[in-house]
């Protein structure tokens, strides 16, 4: 993914990154665009690029952030305003496990779970709106929103700023060829983990899934005349 965002933004003037970040970080949870990108890429290129004086670092945390913080409200707003029929949509119905997880982690920890699923990607996708939808007081919400998203976007993108002036010191030491490939090396693996990770996460899911149905089954035998 981080391949293809680089691509993406190759030779746009800044504003229009500043822009395509925004987007994709606001997007994520108003839109569930988390589900197929997530928006911790956009920053982590976006930290890349203000290391190489492309973007302003400043400028980029105050925009992921307010981009962050409307998005995770809009996706409230969408939550409070559905109720359950949110649950009915087809990218809900196919993460049924990661779902049933959110509102359990609502239930015991409140607003305090609008922190923790904002470093997780599918619950930074699905807590906002599962948020709403429990009627989670937005006040609560807001606070909460504001401190992940504040440290969730400086996390990131100093991650991504401080790995790109580590290539550039790296490039003055050991050579451009060497430090371009152990950026190559570092992106295959970052790649691997990440792929990896979803696996995982959906055999989990997958897994936590038929332990339902197979709980289900006996209880609908029960009801049968």
């Amino acid at each position: 993914m981080l391949e293809h965002f680089n691509a993406l933004v190759d030779g746009m003037p800044p504003a229009m990154i500043y822009l395509v970040i925004a987007a994709l970080v606001f997007a994520e949870a108003a839109l569930f665009v988390g589900f197929v990108f997530p928006g911790e890429t956009a920053i982590v290129v976006g930290g890349v690029l203000a290391s190489q004086d492309v973007l302003s670092l400043p400028l980029l945390l105050v925009i992921a952030v307010v981009a962050a913080v409307a998005g995770d409200s809009v996706g409230y707003e969408i939550g409070r305003k559905y109720g359950p029929r949110l649950l009915d949509v087809g990218v809900m119905r196919k993460h049924r496990a990661k779902v049933a997880g959110a509102q359990e982690l609502i239930r015991r920890r409140g607003a305090f779970a609008v922190f923790i699923g904002r470093f997780t990607a599918l619950l930074r996708a699905l807590m906002p709106a599962l948020a709403g939808s429990s009627r989670l007081p937005y006040p609560k919400f807001l606070v909460f929103n504001v401190i992940g998203g504040v440290t969730w976007v400086v996390t990131f993108t100093l991650g991504g700023y401080f790995a790109g002036t580590a290539f550039e010191h790296a490039a003055k030491l050991a050579g451009r060829g060497l430090a371009i490939g152990l950026a190559v090396a570092a992106v295959a693996g970052l790649v691997v983990w990440t792929v990896r990770k979803r696996r995982k996460e959906a055999l989990e899911e997958a897994d936590a899934e038929a332990e339902a149905e197979a709980e289900s089954e006996p209880a609908a035998a029960r009801t049968l005349p």
